[in-house]
């Protein structure tokens, strides 16, 4: 017969309160098996772009982004792969991963072009780059760079905002909201465009997504004026601007202490407030005649080819010596985008590039701010080793490769002259020291002096970050000096 305390209810009743229950909560908290709480916010959050201090010491405090929208060919580049000339023409002898299975061919397309090692430290580049061998003692050449996702948008919302679906921040917008911007009369987060159109995906490449509007990315024109309105009418100029802009100020502060927490109006006013200092700021900033003549000519401003990504290179440098925290400069869409006439629009688009890239890294050197920068170059995929678009040679071009290709690094705490990771011999697929955009990211934060898992904002009640709490992420401590 059981007694008055041994029935089975009785017996959980006892374990609730038990060392049992004690064990196994230590246990599941252990094993990450509970949801972080989540705080209620009992104040509405003002946001704004004064600059913060970085959880840990940082190595990097600005950074520019060089990126060449469509997919440069790794392989012709940077990539060497002596294989691919053995057997040029012939059937590719394993399994291919195509975008495009139409046009597809499974023949080898080998390299048209020579390459040879540059600097003390024998990195490889091709001849098409020849002055991208100039700094190769300067940079790290990361070629197992991988997204997975085998076509433009995917991978350049990876790249950009961590994940492979629209709507999310992007890098700049996470770095100026962690870390605000050393300049309040500039923005914080520049873009820089090519005259020849947006990169694929247009906008979305610098959304702040649902971070607070002020860190969307600002866009300076291609052309002159880069920004427009920036002078006030003759008759408002001077005193009477200035009484205007004192007075709509103080309207807009008594209409945000209405409604607090907007932080679309916070960012409207402090967008109008930035227009009203920029009158001055961004003319001295986007002044290219304060620079001298052969700094110009380091640029390529002196060849027509090279003179227009040559001074968007130029205005990153004069941005970021101002205190700029994030500045994009893209290539125009699809520039790189070779699935046809590879012979002929490779080397194009190289011309255009080449000269003001290695200049850009050059001058952040001699000028001390190289140490402080990171320098990016790369873009959202590479090319495959096959031909696609097999109609004759010169029409010839290669197919999307996301699964391995290669990018470059400069200064801010990484490697000077290091070579990281590998494809296989016939370059399609990282087989060493591969790199995911997500361990992109968290090697970026990481140099910024931020913990991935820390910049977080709350949305929906819950935490949100730039790399996926689901994702394996890491710091990638071989490319770090």
């Amino acid at each position: 017969m059981r007694g008055p305390c041994s029935s089975r209810r009785h017996f959980l009743a006892a374990q609730s309160l038990g060392l049992g229950s004690v064990a196994l909560t230590w246990l599941m908290r252990q094993r990450g098996l509970f949801a972080e709480t989540v705080r209620p916010e009992l104040e509405k959050k003002t946001y704004d772009l004064l600059p913060k201090p970085s959880p840990s010491e940082p190595k990097a405090r600005a950074m520019i982004s060089l990126f060449m929208q469509g997919g440069p060919s790794h392989i012709d580049l940077c990539d060497p792969k002596p294989v691919l000339n053995q057997l040029d023409g012939q059937k590719f002898p394993g399994d291919i991963k195509y975008d495009n299975a139409a046009e597809a061919s499974s023949r080898v397309l080998g390299c048209p072009w020579r390459f040879r090692k540059h600097g003390d430290c024998g990195m490889d580049f091709s001849e098409l780059l020849p002055h991208f061998g100039e700094i190769a003692d300067d940079i790290t050449l990361i070629r197992s760079m991988t997204t997975g996702v085998n076509n433009h948008g995917e991978s350049l919302y990876a790249l950009s905002t961590g994940r492979t679906q629209a709507g999310r921040p992007s890098l700049g917008s996470w770095l100026t909201y962690g870390l605000g911007t050393e300049s309040q009369d500039l923005p914080a987060y520049v873009v820089l465009t090519d005259p020849g159109g947006l990169p694929v995906l247009g906008t979305h490449n610098w959304s702040n997504g649902w971070l607070p509007a002020l860190h969307q990315g600002t866009v300076v024109r291609s052309r002159e004026p880069r920004i427009l309105n920036l002078d006030p009418p003759p008759q408002f100029k001077g005193l009477p601007q200035e009484r205007y802009l004192e007075f709509v100020s103080k309207l807009n502060r008594e209409h945000l202490a209405r409604h607090p927490g907007e932080t679309d109006l916070e960012a409207r006013i402090a967008s109008y407030e930035l227009a009203a200092r920029m009158q001055t700021s961004a003319k001295e900033a986007l002044d290219l005649s304060q620079e001298t003549e052969a700094t110009q000519k380091l640029y390529g401003l002196d060849n027509e080819k090279t003179r227009d990504f040559g001074t968007r290179c130029l205005l990153a440098r004069r941005l970021i010596e101002r205190g700029v925290r994030f500045v994009s400069v893209y290539s125009y869409a699809q520039m790189w985008d070779h699935h046809g006439a590879l012979r002929s629009a490779l080397p194009q688009a190289c011309l255009r590039i080449d000269q003001p890239c290695a200049a850009l890294v050059k001058d952040l050197k001699q000028r001390g701010l190289l140490d402080s920068t990171v320098v990016h170059w790369g873009g959202e995929m590479g090319r495959l080793p096959v031909i696609q678009n097999d109609t004759g040679p010169d029409r010839v071009g290669r197919d999307h490769n996301t699964f391995g290709f290669s990018s470059w690094f400069a200064g801010g705490g990484f490697k000077a002259g290091h070579t990281h990771g590998a494809t296989d011999e016939f370059g399609h697929r990282a087989v060493e020291g591969t790199v995911t955009h997500h361990d992109y990211h968290a090697t970026l934060l990481h140099l910024f002096g931020l913990d991935p898992k820390k910049l977080t904002f709350i949305r929906n009640a819950a935490p949100q970050s730039l790399i996926d709490a689901n994702a394996t992420a890491r710091v990638v401590n071989e490319v770090l000096a």
